[in-house]
């Protein structure tokens, strides 16, 4: 086996010099695989009521707003994308990639479009069930980021017999692997392949060697050949770009060494504090742990590439007021100091790729707290959705048959926008570490990104009527913004444990009704916005506290007593927007892909 022990900079950076886009090879793909994945797959009238319940839209991309530099990075990222959306098919389902492949062959659209809609083999029923439309195995737990055999409770005691590898195999970028023979070989022959990787991750070598049980792999280790691709393309648009604007190249360079060390702390921190200048930004990495249904800690990737609305960015920055104000009245004792002049952007879409494809809202990241603590974080707003008139009415039609008829004007489309953007505020305040300074994430496992996402929405709620009396608000946009943060708690079907975001929705909608938010009459829900606020302190203390204790089991228990389902009345909510709806999914297509 060839070691490099002391390999310069210099070497480690020609040894993954970015190579030309049209030569470098595809992912590789079994060609031994002999399954016939569209053997008992669903018929037209199997799928044709899913994609009846489909909203398509199609998203511009005008490039002669950008510089020729900007267009040729625009270029480099999209194969970057691209190559990262199979990596993530690959993360959620082992079979995935392979009928990503497979799709070619096929004259059935309403198949391509059921998995690209998806994202995967495996659909979301209108009951909110997950069945597999094609011939695959069923979606598990383990999804393809650890063994396909492994269960919560074996992985449990294994960590627990060797607390010292709970790091590693808990981390939040690393695939877990069974310790038998012919994994430990593959990853060794990886290693050998790519000494940079070797460098990069020292000792790795010595600890899949003397593995037993189970051993974490880096994502750069596991996915070598497509994060050694995405460094190119990341290395190519930073040079393409570089005379436009310096700061996001230099955030393109950081990104791709990130990859490569699986390590984000260079590139997270230029791209918080960096001035970029031009149009472009991007979202590039594995960041969000919601497809994880084990643990609730590994990130999947995406890369979504945004275009600056500049005077739109200028004009929401100025609204926002100071966000200290806001965190140092949180009902919490440990406030923090944050930044107030947290960098905020309005975006148009160019592509989304991987887990970030849909119709994503808004953003902020990073995650780590270490960072956000250090740098701050980075919002990006998506006007492209938020301000879609085709969606906001879809959610009108929602809001409108769930709640009684002196109701029905309450909702408006600027309220949404700015409830989101609080939201993505919201993830920056509260506590960051829980009161004996572990990180939240770790501590909540798999119960973390459902309080988080509670925590947004009930800050976005709270924050609301400060800046109605500070006069950021008129009292037409307070009560618009209420309004939509209970149609953002109304589930159409029961959520799933696993669903991060209907289980919280679920948690708010039972506390609003119990308070009295919320009242239910002749099948329609009426809304006492006096109650409003208090219900909305009440809960988010709840939630703050339990993730400044950082107890598990703690949180777990709260979830499970604020989520019954009643169907005599959520049913009974659910039934009338599903019956009011004209689409439940969205299909997205881009522009800038030839779409």
């Amino acid at each position: 086996m060839k070691r490099l022990i002391g390999i310069s900079a210099a070497a480690l950076l020609m040894a993954c010099q970015p190579a030309s886009s049209e030569k470098q090879a595809a992912a590789p793909i079994d060609m031994a695989q002999t399954i016939d994945y569209f053997e008992g797959a669903w018929t037209p009238q199997q799928t044709g009521p899913l994609l009846d319940k489909t909203m398509r839209l199609r998203f511009p991309y005008d490039a002669s707003l950008l510089s020729a530099g900007e267009q040729e990075a625009v270029k480099e990222l999209l194969a970057a994308g691209a190559r990262l959306h199979s990596l993530y098919l690959d993360q959620v389902h082992p079979q995935s990639r392979a009928v990503e492949a497979a799709m070619a062959g096929t004259d059935r659209q309403d198949l391509k479009d059921l998995f690209r809609m998806m994202k995967g083999p495996i659909a979301t029923t209108l009951e909110n069930t997950r069945e597999p439309f094609l011939n695959v195995a069923a979606s598990t737990t383990p999804r393809n980021v650890y063994p396909s055999d492994s269960s919560r409770e074996a992985l449990d005691a294994f960590i627990a017999a060797h607390p010292e590898k709970k790091s590693d195999l808990l981390h939040l970028r690393s695939v877990v692997k069974n310790a038998n023979d012919a994994n430990k070989a593959e990853a060794l022959a990886t290693l050998d392949a790519h000494p940079a990787l070797e460098v990069l991750h020292p000792g790795l070598i010595e600890t899949i060697k003397q593995a037993e049980g189970y051993f974490a792999l880096p994502y750069s280790v596991a996915y070598a050949e497509d994060i050694l691709f995405v460094y190119d393309r990341l290395m190519a648009a930073a040079s393409a770009i570089e005379n436009d604007d310096v700061s996001f190249a230099r955030f393109l360079r950081l990104r791709a060494r990130d990859l490569l060390a699986d390590d984000y702390d260079g590139g997270d921190a230029t791209w918080v504090t960096g001035n970029f200048t031009g149009n472009l930004n991007a979202q590039i990495g594995s960041y969000e742990t919601y497809d994880d249904a084990l643990y609730g800690v590994k990130s999947f990737f995406s890369l979504s590439l945004l275009q600056r609305d500049k005077e739109k960015s200028e004009e929401l920055a100025s609204s926002i007021g100071d966000i200290q104000e806001i965190e140092d009245s949180l009902p919490y004792a440990a406030n923090k100091t944050v930044r107030s002049n947290i960098p905020v952007s309005v975006y148009n879409i160019i592509a989304d790729f991987g887990q970030a494809r849909g119709t994503n809202t808004a953003t902020i990241l990073p995650n780590e707290g270490h960072l956000s603590r250090q740098f701050g974080r980075t919002i990006l707003i998506r006007s492209t959705v938020l301000r879609n008139e085709e969606i906001f009415e879809e959610s009108l039609s929602a809001f409108r048959a769930a709640t009684s008829a002196n109701h029905h004007d309450d909702l408006g489309i600027n309220g949404n926008f700015y409830r989101t953007l609080w939201h993505e505020i919201g993830h920056y305040m509260g506590p960051d570490q829980t009161k004996i300074g572990e990180d939240i994430d770790a501590a909540l496992q798999d119960n973390a990104d459902l309080i988080e996402e509670m925590k947004a929405d009930l800050v976005s709620l709270f924050s609301a009527l400060k800046l109605y009396k500070a006069g950021n608000y008129t009292e037409a946009q307070l009560r618009s913004i209420y309004a939509g943060g209970i149609l953002r708690v109304l589930n159409k079907n029961r959520p799933r444990r696993e669903q991060a975001y209907g289980t919280m929705q679920l948690v708010q909608w039972n506390w609003f009704l119990d308070k009295g938010v919320l009242t239910f009459d002749e099948g329609k829900l009426s809304i006492h916005y006096d109650k409003y606020p208090a219900a909305v302190e009440s809960l988010l203390t709840e939630v703050l506290n339990l993730q400044y204790q950082g107890n598990r089991e703690a949180a777990a228990a709260f979830v499970d007593e604020w989520t019954a389902w009643d169907k005599d009345l959520h049913g009974v909510i659910g039934a009338a927007m599903k019956a009011s709806e004209t689409s439940r999914f969205r299909l997205v297509t881009y522009e800038a892909l030839g779409e």
